[in-house]
């Protein structure tokens, strides 16, 4: 039995969980259209070129649940999850779950994505374990702020090494699928590192130290 470790955003689903979770506050009306879609669109393109400022995304992305209940949100999200995730899913992706559950390994999902995007999701896709941003929540509602932290490039790592030791785990024959550049710190620690449907910059490290490359989409 190996530790198999996924990314979620654009390497299990075709897309990006928390990207699309700002499109559809803006499609709902939720937030103010243009100036969320904004700035929502700059802290993308900030991730896909590997200088994000995590901190300052959590916080963003964070504030639109600030002041809501858990059933709004809940509801909400189930609504997120039929428009907006569900056409994203990938049955290659369904089905390398499936032959590592087979093999008898052990699951687990690392995201940036926070945890209440992504925790119903994951388990949609039949994994129980994540490891996520973790937003902070005071008397049953979201502050704004994050406990911890955050799941994000060497974050990834630490927040792992932690996971390890409370479970007993080693990476021993562990893999670790990714699609990428902001995961390379973690891609390295793994014995088995594969590229899935990896951005230009993963995908040519992945070339120079002759890791697997995948598509889960073709």
């Amino acid at each position: 039995m190996a530790l198999v470790i996924f990314d979620l955003d654009n390497t299990l689903i075709a897309g990006d969980s928390d990207y699309s979770w700002g499109e559809f506050l803006v499609n709902r009306n939720l937030v103010d259209q243009g100036h969320y879609k904004t700035i929502n669109d700059k802290f993308y393109a900030d991730y896909e070129n590997g200088c994000l400022d995590i901190f300052k995304y959590l916080e963003f992305s964070l504030t639109a649940l600030v002041g809501l209940s858990q059933n709004k949100l809940n509801k909400l999200h189930r609504q997120f999850m039929e428009e907006m995730i569900e056409p994203l899913k990938l049955p290659k992706a369904a089905r390398l779950i499936e032959q590592h559950r087979l093999a008898g390994d052990r699951l687990l999902v690392i995201t940036a994505t926070n945890r209440f995007i992504a925790e119903p999701i994951v388990k949609s896709l039949g994994i129980e374990e994540l490891l996520a941003a973790d937003p902070e929540i005071v008397d049953g509602f979201f502050t704004g702020r994050i406990v911890g932290i955050p799941t994000y490039q060497h974050g990834k790592v630490e927040r792992l090494n932690s996971w390890l030791q409370q479970n007993d785990e080693t990476l021993d024959g562990s893999y670790f699928y990714s699609d990428s550049i902001n995961d390379l710190t973690l891609l390295l620690e793994v014995a088995n590192p594969i590229a899935v449907d990896p951005d230009d910059a993963l995908r040519k490290e992945a070339l120079r130290r002759d890791w697997e490359i995948l598509s889960l989409r073709n």
